[in-house]
């Protein structure tokens, strides 16, 4: 509970060194700090950051404790980036699930990245958050290349994308009912199936922009996916994607 406490002391200091900022600015907040192990969150999240970074409109704060969503810390950001997977529960899971549900139904914008997809897996209004989520049983498809398909070429995130090679990992492990606009979907090895890559829904006044790629650091890092996620990103912030 002490490092809680002074590990978001050091995070308000880091908020209000950047509060100055052109009204064009996006603020994001990208929240890791925990994941599956196979899943390297200290070399992923700053390859983010740098992809992000190439619309220099983006002002991308990382924090490295989920349970900073129990904080007002979050309203003062444009955009809430989940780059998380956590096993157990956070220290006050309660206030961070009403809070980020808040942050989005009030017009916030959320982005939702590979394994995040399975974090909160004991809160059902998080499939209404993120669109699908973690079904528990499946996983992906081995790690290697494969195409991603632009499904939806008219949306302003997609316009102007063609299909593009990834090397990355296949998601097959996606579930819900939640209505969504898929923008990019890839054909399984292992399902013979197309699976969405990326897709977007609202959730109240807010955006939701969620991707399955990114596994690693080379995957986010392709130039493909990069412009995806930056785009996706744009748009959740209520934003034109450049």
């Amino acid at each position: 509970m002490v490092k809680f406490i002074v590990s978001i002391v050091v995070f308000i200091a880091s908020v209000s060194a950047c509060s100055a900022k052109p009204t064009d600015q996006i603020r994001v907040l990208m929240i890791t700090g925990v994941d599956h192990p196979a899943h390297h969150w200290m070399m992923t999240a700053p390859a983010i950051r740098e992809i992000l970074n190439h619309d220099e409109r983006f002002e991308v704060r990382i924090v490295e404790m989920p349970e900073v969503l129990a904080t007002d810390l979050i309203f003062d950001f444009d955009l809430l980036f989940l780059h998380f997977k956590n096993n157990d529960a956070l220290i006050h899971e309660d206030v961070a699930r009403a809070n980020l549900a808040r942050f989005v139904r009030e017009g916030g914008g959320l982005t939702v990245l590979h394994f995040a997809c399975g974090a909160f897996e004991d809160w059902p209004e998080y499939s209404e958050l993120a669109g699908r989520v973690w079904d528990r049983k499946n996983s992906h498809d081995p790690r290697g290349p494969f195409m991603v398909e632009i499904a939806d070429a008219e949306h302003v995130i997609t316009t102007d994308m063609e299909d593009f090679p990834t090397d990355d990992e296949l998601y097959i492990c996606l579930m819900g009912e939640r209505p969504i606009t898929v923008l990019a979907t890839a054909q399984s090895k292992v399902t013979g199936k197309q699976h969405p890559m990326a897709f977007v829904l609202e959730y109240g006044k807010g955006h939701v922009f969620h991707s399955s790629l990114g596994h690693d650091a080379r995957a986010i890092q392709t130039p493909g996916t990069a412009r995806l996620i930056r785009r996706g990103c744009a748009w959740a912030a209520s934003r034109k994607p450049l």
